[in-house]
């Protein structure tokens, strides 16, 4: 069955402490070749019936992402997709 996966980012002009604090210590780890990280969320949505993309849009502009200093996107994937997603 399809799900509706809901991505939530902190939009560019906003400072992630979290991505840079990540950055910051993939040298330790020796890795030196990313430039930045942003640390966002990701939210599955599985509804009763057939998928509702306008809907997922409206949770997620009124619930799941503070629309200030966040930007969203919804998609459909398929159930194998988020079992690869979580590898």
């Amino acid at each position: 069955m399809p799900r509706v996966v809901v991505d939530v980012m902190l939009k560019p002009e906003i400072l992630d402490p979290q991505g840079q604090a990540v950055a910051n210590a993939l040298p330790r780890l020796g890795v030196s070749d990313v430039a930045s990280v942003r640390i966002g969320r990701r939210i599955e949505i599985e509804f009763t019936g057939e998928p509702d993309l306008d809907r997922a849009r409206e949770i997620a502009d009124k619930l799941l992402a503070n629309p200030v200093i966040e930007d969203f996107t919804v998609r459909l994937v398929e159930t194998d997709e988020t079992a690869d997603a979580h590898s």
